[in-house]
């Protein structure tokens, strides 16, 4: 009777595990990613940058690179956005961002491709960013930015 039960709960076990259908990467989680950028770019042409920075994972462990510098953590990541850009919309200029691809790295996480362009501000540019987005218990939020300008 003992190796019944055993068999039975091991067997029940198996089942409740080996017929769990795994999650994908779906056109739905995209959209959810695309919408993440846009509202990071309505932030900021308003002059939010903590709108702006909800895009980021807030998380010790973000990275954040650009210029040849490597940053880690969200709050250095917006002292860095505050010091370079303020925090109103007529210091941090007007951004635009443009989608080249989105490639799905398992069913929770993504990384972005894409263009920049930033007008009507000192520190105006444009150039290229790879921006990898995780699933959180928060939705998509972006864990790593390398943002680069162009010369």
């Amino acid at each position: 009777m003992p190796k019944v039960i055993v068999l039975a709960v091991l067997g029940g076990a198996w089942t409740a595990t080996g017929c769990q259908t795994a999650r994908a990467f779906t056109a739905g989680d995209r959209a959810a990613i695309e919408e993440v950028l846009e509202a990071q770019r309505v932030a900021w042409n308003r002059g939010d940058l903590e709108g702006y920075m909800a895009g980021y994972e807030r998380s010790p462990a973000l990275v954040f690179t650009s210029g040849g510098t490597i940053r880690r953590g969200w709050e250095e990541t917006l002292r860095r956005y505050r010091a370079r850009y303020g925090e109103d919309s007529s210091s941090m200029g007007a951004l635009r961002f443009e989608v080249l691809e989105v490639r799905a790295l398992g069913a929770d996480g993504a990384v972005v491709l894409g263009r920049w362009e930033l007008r009507d501000t000192p520190q105006a540019g444009q150039g290229v960013f790879s921006v990898v987005f995780a699933r959180t218990g928060d939705g998509w939020r972006v864990v790593h930015d390398h943002t680069s300008a162009s010369p």
